[in-house]
């Protein structure tokens, strides 16, 4: 008896890779095999930028800290050291928030951590 074949679940499977690769260059959106390697490349691509994107935007917080700070003539890692003596509890995220968009704030709590 010979091997029956499921047309419609092979036609879908590569439907759905081939939807996956659509918007690639050339024979990557095209030929299914070509597609279904660039579709498992992209699926380690967008792993390890989940990954990236948390180092990306922590760095991008701390040059905003540090640029803020640095107008009053301070650094970023004495600030930061200030403030976990003083046990002033504030994440990077929002620090970087208040000093882009509240100057005035900003200036205060470096006033308030560098006070005796």
């Amino acid at each position: 008896m010979p091997r029956s074949t499921n047309a419609v679940s092979s036609r879908r499977k590569r439907k759905k890779i081939l939807k996956l690769a659509k918007g690639f260059y050339g024979s990557r959106s095209k030929v299914y095999t070509v597609a279904k390697n660039a579709v498992e490349k992209s699926f380690v691509y967008a792993f390890s930028g989940r990954k990236r994107k948390k180092r990306d935007f922590r760095s991008l917080w701390i040059q905003r800290i540090n640029a803020g700070v640095r107008q009053y003539g301070k650094s970023y890692s004495e600030f930061m050291s200030k403030l976990s003596e003083k046990k002033i509890k504030i994440n990077r995220k929002i620090l970087s928030y208040i000093s882009m968009n509240d100057p005035n704030v900003f200036k205060k709590m470096v006033d308030e951590v560098y006070s005796q």
